[in-house]
């Protein structure tokens, strides 16, 4: 049975999700510097164990703010283990499979998603980022690369490296978005397998939305075509990538989110592209309610 239920979910960090017809809503604003950007497997565990008697018994699409975020859907993806065997697909402008000796951020968690036993495959769909390149590599975990159960579909990045190593087999190297979501979805259309879908919006070019990170090249058309591929064998999703502001009390996230290239957002237009945001986390949820 697959786990997709009416009402959505939103775990509210950093108050930039706007209000969402039949969600439930938890509370979370005083855990965002704790968690916001990367935190210790003990913090993630002791929010999760927060969140256990908070949770509705059943929940469709989770939205939680920020791409700085995007680590909780390891947490959520570690309570489907006996909705198993099913695929990761992760829209993504970045890879989240880097290296991180704090414990697990937003940037790492792809990696420990890719260690669950009852995932069978991780697809990361969308990425331009350098962070896949010859020059940063290196940071990548490269084993579930090896494995063969991490796969990179990306745009408009040197994979030089990667096939140099043997590693040309995990990465699908497309030239713009419209042939990337063709062959993705061939891939998608041989399995008959189950899938979780996580949606972090800074895949999406800037003419679409503006996310706290650098972007992509794809559509909203394209999510929605993509989702539209699983659809009666989704068993669960999640979206994040709103626009928030924030200022890190905590030295060490100061300074990686600045490594990472996070600039300040102009207060003016915070609204503005909030708003733009929110109507599609609407489109977005209809067309996964769409696809149970």
């Amino acid at each position: 049975m697959l786990y997709m239920a009416k009402r959505p979910l939103i775990l509210d960090f950093d108050d930039s999700i706007g209000e969402i017809d039949n969600a439930d809503r938890i509370l979370l604003s005083n855990w965002q510097e704790a968690i916001r950007f990367g935190c210790s497997l003990g913090k993630l565990q002791a929010l999760g164990r927060l969140l256990d008697p908070q949770l509705p018994r059943d929940y469709g699409t989770v939205l939680f703010g920020s791409g700085d975020y995007h680590h909780l859907s390891y947490l959520l993806l570690s309570r489907l283990e006996k909705l198993g065997p099913f695929q990761l697909v992760v829209f993504d402008n970045h890879p989240d499979n880097m290296r991180f000796p704090f414990g697990i951020h937003c940037g790492s968690w792809v990696h420990r998603a890719a260690r669950l036993p009852f995932i069978s495959h991780v697809h990361v769909v969308g990425i331009t980022s350098p962070d896949i390149s010859g020059a940063h590599l290196w940071e990548n975990h490269l084993r579930p690369l090896y494995e063969k159960r991490l796969t990179y579909w990306c745009m408009n990045v040197d994979n030089r490296w990667a096939r140099r190593i043997g590693l040309a087999h995990a990465f699908q190297v497309c030239a713009n978005p419209d042939e990337l979501l063709e062959r993705f979805s061939a891939q998608a259309k041989r399995s008959t397998q189950a899938a979780y879908l996580s949606i972090d919006k800074d895949v999406l070019s800037a003419e679409v939305a503006h996310t706290n990170w650098d972007q992509g090249l794809l559509l909203d058309t394209h999510i929605l075509e993509a989702i539209d591929l699983f659809k009666g064998r989704i068993v669960g999703s999640d979206i994040n990538g709103e626009v928030s502001a924030y200022h890190y009390q905590t030295w060490w996230k100061r300074w990686l989110s600045a490594l990472d290239g996070q600039t300040p957002i102009p207060a003016e237009q915070l609204a503005d592209w909030q708003s733009q945001q929110h109507r599609l986390n609407v489109r977005f949820i209809d067309q996964f309610e769409s696809a149970v």
